[in-house]
């Protein structure tokens, strides 16, 4: 294809960006029970509104300045999840979603549920000095709180509501399983008991994260969508590669990684970003199912992205008591690393297609983005300025969301107007329902790995696969459990399961315990990306029309240097910032360049480009060379270095050669 016919316009795309934003949101039906909420006309709907901005200034309160239990903070949230869910999710997917009033059955769920956890905030204190006695009468409200939990998460998510319940089956048919997944058995009371009225169930760490971390950065996020933010992010990634080669591809990645990094949603991202960079993408000349792959990679990798991490390195900071500064320079390197690839794929796939970028009338002026819309990234400098300063993330984020409307004020064409103020807290707050209830839902899970010890068992299970083999056979056992655990699954929620269940098993096959953490976490994040659950993916080939099995491919083989790269940290803490004690700054700095350096090996081989098309021999070499660099050590990058400077020579040698015997015609 020649640059002429590639070059791109931006109004080709936005004409057919209303039927795209209808597609999204079909997908969004689909796979993501946000888009299918309820829209309430009449009192009932201002009603909801007022609600949902009390509770907001709830937690923006107690979050920060108020002083309230940790019990009653997590048992209050639990009740505004669980009536927002009832009211605003439908009992079924087809479900008329304009009404007057919810059905009937639902005004039970929201009495039960509101009565329960009323009742435990009134008598939790009075049991707790009992020694933890439970009358029949509380043992019935327990039932009932969770029978309401498991209604509310068949809403908001139903894969993890079908894998809650096989954890909770565990605490009875696990007496029936032979040796190490095996256990004496519960009685129902006991269950019940510490599910409900103990701290590692319904109100343990899964929402204990929603409470704090989770509402606070999706608020934050929306209150930087409506200030403007996700638009300058788009203008200036446009500014820095919208006319080189596959700028459109170029600028999907950097767009949707930064807004990835910040909603914390791979899924909405797609959705979002994805009508605008996806069209793009095709008519510069990507295949669809490429196009659709590069939205669904960049957004699945914001969720381990530092500064921000879609919140989720606040909560490792605190499983890991070690600071949030400690935990996000650890996770810069898979994440650049992941980035570096895609960008690598998306311009080698463009210079094998002979693909060009955007039309220069279409790239805004730098200069004139950084002058009216940079006041808009005070937000984020105020955020990480606080953390650093050593204020907590629940302060620097409370805090950050104010910055936010003060920034927008310094231009009149950003202020956010009391109406976008609204919009912002009800978007925000709305948008925090469906993953506070996975992290409800996820108590049960965690409350049964606690009493039935299944992270213990789980452990000495693979350990005796492992047989005190390598690390690395460990692992891979992990990477599959993270995976499955996390499919369909937001990607803090995703890891608070993960953290749970697998990283004990690593941290005992011999694993640092930061280390162990962040490995789950990429795989649990990347399962947005995995086939046969890649929701990421197919929300994408739907906006692409493109073939779903496909899209999940490629994004698996685009996103590949992410589901590489934990191995090699695994048991190499040097190619982590801060993590290895005995490595300095040098060592850890070469071996971050030297896996860059194997990265773009590794995609140059399975795109099969670096300065002209590659040989079979060639591909086979680069990706050979690849692992050897991705390891630290100056064998293995001397030889790494050979295999790719051979190529590059040689294809060098070639292209010369070629361009003189034309010029000699």
């Amino acid at each position: 294809m020649n640059n002429e016919k590639a070059d791109v316009r931006l109004e080709d795309v936005e004409e057919t960006k209303a039927e795209l934003d209808k597609k999204a949101q079909k997908m969004l039906e689909d796979k993501d029970a946000d888009s299918r909420m309820r829209i309430y006309d009449g009192p009932l709907g201002k009603a909801i509104v007022v609600l949902l901005c009390v509770w907001t200034a709830f937690q923006l309160y107690f979050t920060t300045i108020g002083a309230i239990s940790a019990i009653n903070l997590r048992a209050i949230h639990c009740i505004f999840l669980l009536v927002f869910t009832f009211l605003l999710f439908p009992t079924y997917k087809k479900e008329k979603r304009r009404r007057k009033l919810p059905p009937l059955w639902d005004w039970f769920f929201i009495l039960g549920s509101a009565g329960s956890f009323l009742y435990l905030i009134f008598n939790y204190t009075r049991i707790a000095q009992t020694g933890g006695r439970i009358s029949s009468l509380e043992i019935g409200i327990a039932f009932v709180a969770i029978i309401c939990v498991f209604e509310a998460a068949r809403r908001a998510s139903g894969n993890l509501a079908i894998l809650a319940a096989l954890f909770l089956a565990y605490n009875w048919f696990g007496a029936y399983l032979p040796g190490y997944l095996g256990h004496n058995g519960f009685t129902l009371k006991r269950v019940l008991i510490t599910q409900f009225w103990g701290t590692q169930g319904l109100l343990g760490t899964g929402i204990g994260v929603s409470a704090t971390y989770i509402f606070l950065f999706v608020v934050f996020g929306a209150f930087l969508k409506y200030s403007g933010f996700s638009h300058f992010i788009n203008d200036f990634s446009l500014t820095l590669v919208g006319r080189t080669s596959g700028g459109p591809a170029k600028v999907a990645v950097i767009a949707s990684g930064l807004m990835g990094m910040i909603n914390g949603s791979a899924i909405a991202n797609v959705a979002t970003t994805g009508t605008i960079t996806i069209p793009l993408m095709k008519r510069t000349g990507y295949k669809k199912e490429f196009a659709g792959a590069v939205e669904a990679v960049a957004s699945t990798g914001g969720q381990f992205t530092p500064p921000i991490m879609g919140a989720v390195g606040f909560v490792m900071a605190e499983f890991l008591n070690l600071s949030y500064t400690y935990v996000a320079l650890a996770a810069v390197t898979p994440a650049l690393l992941y980035y570096v690839g895609l960008l690598l794929a998306v311009h080698f796939e463009a210079k094998r297609l002979g693909l060009s970028g955007i039309a220069k009338e279409n790239i805004p002026d730098a200069m004139k983005v950084i002058r009216e819309q940079g006041h808009l990234v005070l937000p984020l400098i105020s955020l990480i300025g606080l953390m650093f300063a050593g204020f907590t993330p629940l302060y620097a984020a409370v805090i950050s969301i104010f910055v936010t409307i003060g920034a927008s004020w310094l231009r009149k064409d950003t202020r956010m107007t009391p109406d976008k103020i609204l919009a912002a807290v009800v978007e925000g707050s709305k948008s925090a329902i469906s993953v506070g209830v996975c992290c409800v839902i996820i108590g049960v899970i965690i409350g049964t790995v606690t009493l039935t010890s299944l992270g213990l068992n789980m452990g000495y299970l693979i350990l005796s696969v492992v047989n005190g083999g390598s690390i690395y056979l460990a692992g891979f056992l992990v990477m599959i459990m993270s995976a499955i655990l996390g499919m369909g699954v937001p990607g803090v929620a995703a890891y608070v399961i993960v953290q749970a269940v697998a990283v004990p098993v690593l941290i005992k096959a011999g694993a640092m315990p930061l280390i162990a953490h962040l490995f789950c976490l990429i795989y649990a994040c990347l399962s947005n990306i995995t086939p046969p659950v890649a929701m990421s993916a197919y929300v994408a080939s739907g906006i692409a029309d493109s073939d779903q099995t496909k899209t999940g491919l490629w994004a698996v083989r685009l996103g590949l240097i992410g589901f590489i790269i934990p191995f090699f940290f695994l048991d190499n803490p040097v190619l982590l910032i801060g993590v290895s004690k005995t490595a300095t700054l040098f060592d850890t700095g070469w071996a971050v360049f030297t896996a860059m350096v194997g990265t773009f090996a590794l995609v140059a081989g399975l795109e099969g480009w670096i300065l002209r098309r590659c040989t079979l021999v060639e591909r086979i070499i680069l990706i050979v060379s690849s692992p050897f660099l991705l390891l630290p050590g100056v064998l293995t990058d001397a030889a790494g270095a050979a295999g790719i400077a051979a190529v590059c020579i040689y294809q060098w040698m070639r292209r010369n050669k070629e361009k003189k015997e034309i010029e000699a015609a």
